[in-house]
This record gives C-alpha cells, sequence and structure tokens, in this order.
C-alpha cells in the first residue's frame, strides 16, 4: 500500500497504534483495579474515573485542535507519550481510591491532545489528497481495531499474568510509542486561518449542528454510548458478583463484545457496497436498542447466565460496529477536505460527550439501584437516540454518505454534497 510507504506517516501510525492499544489495556486493568480497592462499588469507581477520562475528552480536545498549530508538534506528541507512560507505570502503585482520579486525569487530558495533534500532522505529511483520505481512514479503523482487540490481548495476558503486570507492559507501549514520534519528520505548522482559538475548535461542530445526516450521527453517539456503557462499566461487577467469575473471566467476557465487533467489522465492506451508510448504521442502533433490551429483560427475571450475558454483549458489539464503522465516510462526504480535520475533532468531541452521559448512569445509579433499572435508563435513551437519528437523517440523504460515492466522487461533488445538506 503507497501509504505506508510513506516513512514519516508509516512510524507516526505506528506511534498511534501502539498508543491506542496502551490505552485499551489500561481500561481493561483500571477496571480490574477498581474492584480490587472498592469490591462493589467497583461500578462507581470505574464509572467516576470514565466520566473524568470523557471531561477530558470533551474539554481538551477542541482546544488542542484549536492550538496545535502554534506548538513544536513533535515535541508535544513525545511529551504526551513520556507522561502517559510515567502514569500508568505509577498505577499498580496507588492504595486510594482518590489516586486513581488524579491519574486517570493526567493520563486522560494527554490522550485527549494527541488525537487532535496526529490529525492536525497528517495532512503535512500526505500531501497527496486520496493518500491523506486513506490515512483519516487507516486512523479511525485503528481505532476501531483498538476497541475490539484490547479486551481479547487482555484476557489472554490474565490467564498469565496479573492485572498490575498490564500496566507495566502498557507503560513501556507508550515509551515505544514515544520513540516512534521522535524518529519521525514532523514539519512546521501552517497557522491557522482563524483569528480566535474557539473559532476553529467550534468550526466542526457548527458543522455537525448545520448537516442533517450529521445531526443523525450525533443521535446515533447517544444509542452506542448507551449501550457500551453496560459493558464497559459494568462487566466488572456482573461477572464477579453475580456470576462469580474471574478476573481472566472479566476480560473474556468484554472479549465477547470485541468479537461481536471483529466479525461485523470483516463483513461491513461488502455491505457498504451494496446499502447506504444510513441504512447499515440505522440497523445497528436497532442492534443495539435490542441488545440493551434483552439485558433489562434478562436482569429482570433472573436468567441473565454466562451463555445469555455472552450473547447479549457479542450482539452490542455487532451493533456498535455497525454504527460507528460507516462513520468516517459519512463525515467525509459532509464536508470539503480543508474542514476533514476539524469534522473529525468534532465527533470525537461529541461522540465523548455522549459517553460523559452515560458513563456516570451506569456506574452510579448500577450501584445504588441495581442493573435492572439503571439498563432500563440506559435501553431507554439508547431508544431515543435511535428514533432520533431516524428522525434527524431524512431518507433522501442516504445516497450522499454511499462509499462508493465518498471514494470516486471528485472535490467539486463532495461540495454539492455538503450544499445540498
Amino acid at each position: 500500500m503507497r501509504l505506508f510507504a510513506i516513512r514519516d506517516y508509516r512510524r507516526l501510525f505506528g506511534a498511534q497504534v501502539i498508543a491506542l492499544f496502551g490505552t485499551g489495556l489500561t481500561t481493561v486493568a483500571l477496571g480490574l483495579l477498581a474492584y480490587d480497592l472498592a469490591g462493589p462499588r467497583a461500578g462507581v469507581v470505574l464509572s467516576t474515573a470514565l466520566t473524568i477520562k470523557m471531561v477530558m475528552y470533551v474539554i481538551i480536545a477542541p482546544l488542542a485542535a484549536a492550538y496545535v498549530d502554534r506548538l513544536p508538534r513533535r515535541t508535544f506528541l513525545f511529551l504526551l507519550d513520556v507522561v502517559r507512560g510515567l502514569v500508568v507505570l505509577a498505577l499498580p502503585l496507588v492504595t486510594e481510591v482518590w489516586h486513581i482520579y488524579v491519574l486517570i486525569g493526567l493520563l486522560q487530558a494527554s490522550s485527549a491532545a494527541f488525537t487532535p495533534t496526529f490529525q492536525a500532522v497528517i495532512p503535512d505529511i500526505v500531501t497527496d489528497e486520496s493518500a491523506y483520505t486513506r490515512a483519516l481512514s487507516a486512523s479511525q479503523v485503528a481505532s476501531t481495531m483498538e476497541s475490539l482487540l484490547s479486551p481479547v490481548l487482555a484476557a489472554v495476558a490474565l490467564t498469565f499474568l496479573s492485572f498490575d503486570r498490564l500496566f507495566l507492559g502498557t507503560s513501556a507501549g507508550f515509551l515505544v510509542s514515544a520513540v516512534l514520534v521522535l524518529s519521525t519528520r514532523i514539519p512546521d505548522a501552517r497557522p491557522s486561518g482563524h483569528t480566535k482559538a474557539w473559532d476553529k475548535a467550534a468550526a466542526g461542530i457548527r458543522t455537525f449542528l448545520g448537516t442533517p445526516r450529521l445531526r443523525g450521527v450525533m443521535a446515533l453517539n447517544l444509542v452506542v454510548a448507551s449501550a457500551g456503557s453496560i459493558v464497559v462499566v459494568n462487566t466488572v461487577n456482573h461477572v464477579r458478583d453475580e456470576l462469580g467469575g474471574s478476573q481472566s473471566d472479566v476480560a473474556w467476557m468484554l472479549a465477547a463484545s470485541g468479537t461481536g465487533t471483529l466479525l461485523a467489522a470483516l463483513v461491513l465492506p461488502r455491505v457498504l457496497d451494496r446499502i447506504a451508510a444510513r441504512a447499515v448504521m440505522l440497523t445497528g442502533a436497532g442492534v443495539l436498542v435490542g441488545g440493551t433490551t434483552a439485558a433489562v429483560t434478562l436482569s429482570a427475571t433472573g436468567l441473565l447466565t454466562w451463555t445469555a450475558t455472552a450473547g447479549i454483549w457479542t450482539a452490542i458489539g455487532v451493533g456498535m460496529a455497525l454504527v460507528i464503522t460507516p462513520t468516517g465516510t459519512v463525515i467525509r462526504a459532509s464536508v470539503g477536505r480543508n474542514a476533514i480535520p476539524g469534522a473529525f475533532a468534532a465527533q470525537f468531541s461529541l461522540s465523548h460527550l455522549a459517553w460523559l452521559i452515560t458513563y456516570p448512569l451506569a456506574g452510579w445509579l448500577g450501584t445504588a439501584a441495581g442493573f435492572t433499572l439503571t439498563w432500563t435508563v440506559l435501553a431507554a435513551l439508547a431508544t431515543t437516540g435511535a428514533v432520533g437519528a431516524l428522525l434527524l437523517w431524512p431518507r433522501h440523504e442516504a445516497r450522499d454518505a454511499a462509499p462508493a460515492l465518498t471514494r470516486h466522487a471528485p472535490a467539486p461533488h463532495r461540495a454539492t454534497l455538503t450544499k445540498a445538506a
């Protein structure tokens, strides 16, 4: 592939992939650390830590995108990786819950700044337009693959290691990422055309609010976050306390959801060549609503066994893939080339804003009121998001987001699509 023949992009992409998997493995280990410190209240600890993560992503990512053209970007990316490596190295040493919150704040602030900075570097390294589009797609695929493969890797590792060893491995990964960044030749940033930093940060969000199909994507973010929070936050206590499982069992149950995502991801490319992204994404929303409803029903009846849980978790993974995978295509079909980085940065923040709503619900309400009531609320939110997407994204726009059009349409046609929205 010509894209990976570009030396600097290849190294920078490798740094991103290593850092992504480091973050994913840290999330799995963090859940087990929370259970080790708080036991039945692990859901509260984990959801609070993840809420801190979302706050950092929602606030810091747009600011980083706004100011990144004023910073020495290679040095900045290198320092972000070093900070993350040191923070993860310190996590196994914590003895109090508040220690987790402080360290997670530092870790996620660094991660929130890394992604928009990485995205801003890509067009300066990959100058060909078609290769640039593929580079953005590769970045999105890497993020998706991390979410589905990290639990699998964690499950295998936990078969031989204790969870605190995962922190050591991920810390080393961040340091390797830092070395790769340092070996990359990143040109100086070109000044932004925006006179104020917030103008640049808000431009992508205004695009989302002003484009019908992107408003639909915003609603679908809520569906994904509602169903995903059940898996991410509640798996630890459900497996350990209700099913009587081990640390490794927690990781394998998370891997069930990842397996669903993987299976869907293998099939989706051919499906998206025949079916519009809107239909695929709304189908995914329906799967997620069905999965959350099934979780509520089986929890209320006491029938949420190992097999049933694995089945529902897998279905949620499938639904998340159906929604998330075509999102990049829809965004690229909605904006001009120069606006693509801002639009992706906006999706980054807006999707994490949805998780900021659902993470506290899954953890705090789940601990206080039990899983049945909590999952009922999350299922209602997922249903609301699915109905909202159906109404906000008109059917006649489905053809605009078709992958074939996006890949092969020249720039003027993409601009026409944007104007028509």
